[in-house]
């Protein structure tokens, strides 16, 4: 299942006192539609998951979902280090409405390949959505081999893979030994390019919340195959992306939006918001 060129991992809008921000969150989800976004993953990571209740998460993806009423997918982020978990967030995002669901790898607990791929394959077999999966090495500590990927994309509805596994050689695998109708995204801004270039679909990007629209048009240059002009964007947007990795994410992210107007709010702990040093950093950077 193809998504799209270019999905947002989106920020979750806080308010002053460390709520959702629901209008904000609307506001939001306007803007990046308007500036290059054709899929939202909705509670991801970047949507700061860990500190979010399952309350606030099903919340949210229902109020995704009506605002966004059906112009691109929502992905809801339903993966966990608990697979009964995991299950029951999948079945209460299903009732919310969502195109898919992502599924982060199993973090902390360092389950084998055996375990991996049963996990992912138990949460498949008790919804009807698609799944796309979400290889992360850095933060989960385990790495799905391509192996892994391989086999589950034998699932029916394992439709795709978000890849942040930094390894090209990985990725050139899983291309090449599954069929042309599972879909692999970038999940590293910085890789979308080469990743690109070995036959990935897209982009799960967190850049794209302030230069989606150079993004998607590196990728359709890309596909159009004017390769140089796609060569141009990504080398004028590097140091945009490098920077908002400078800190934790999304911390650098939030404090752009908020720079360009489009109030997202603080994070939550143990991230803590930027200095004011830092965010002058940040200001610099967006603003060229």
């Amino acid at each position: 299942m193809n998504f799209g060129n270019v999905l947002s991992a989106m920020v979750t809008p806080f308010d002053d006192q460390g709520n959702i921000d629901y209008e904000q969150t609307t506001m939001l989800i306007n803007y990046l539609l308007n500036n290059g976004t054709d899929g939202l993953v909705v509670a991801g990571t970047t949507g700061e998951s860990p500190t979010l209740t399952t309350e606030e998460k099903i919340s949210l993806f229902k109020h995704v979902v009506k605002v966004v009423n059906k112009r691109v997918p929502v992905i809801a982020g339903t993966g966990t280090n608990n697979t009964a978990s995991s299950i029951l967030l999948t079945k209460e995002a299903e009732n919310c409405g969502v195109d898919a669901i992502m599924l982060v790898a199993p973090y902390y607990n360092k389950p084998n390949q055996r375990g991996l791929y049963e996990h992912f394959a138990a949460i498949a077999n008790e919804t009807t959505l698609p799944v796309m999966l979400y290889n992360i090495p850095g933060r989960s500590v385990v790495k799905m081999s391509a192996d892994t990927i391989i086999d589950l994309s034998n699932i029916s509805n394992i439709v795709s893979v978000k890849e942040a596994s930094g390894d090209l050689e990985q990725v050139a695998n899983i291309i090449e030994n599954t069929t042309s109708n599972f879909t692999v995204y970038s999940g590293d801004d910085s890789l979308t390019l080469p990743m690109l270039a070995i036959g990935a679909d897209g982009i799960v990007s967190v850049a794209s919340h302030i230069i989606g629209k150079e993004i998607q048009e590196m990728v359709q240059a890309y596909h159009a195959g004017d390769v140089k002009k796609a060569s141009s964007i990504h080398r004028s947007v590097l140091p945009i992306m490098a920077g908002l990795f400078k800190y934790p994410s999304p911390t650098p992210v939030k404090a752009a939006l908020n720079i360009k107007g489009i109030a997202t709010g603080g994070v939550r702990l143990p991230l803590l918001t930027l200095t004011k040093d830092e965010e002058n950093e940040i200001k610099e950077l967006i603003d060229g």
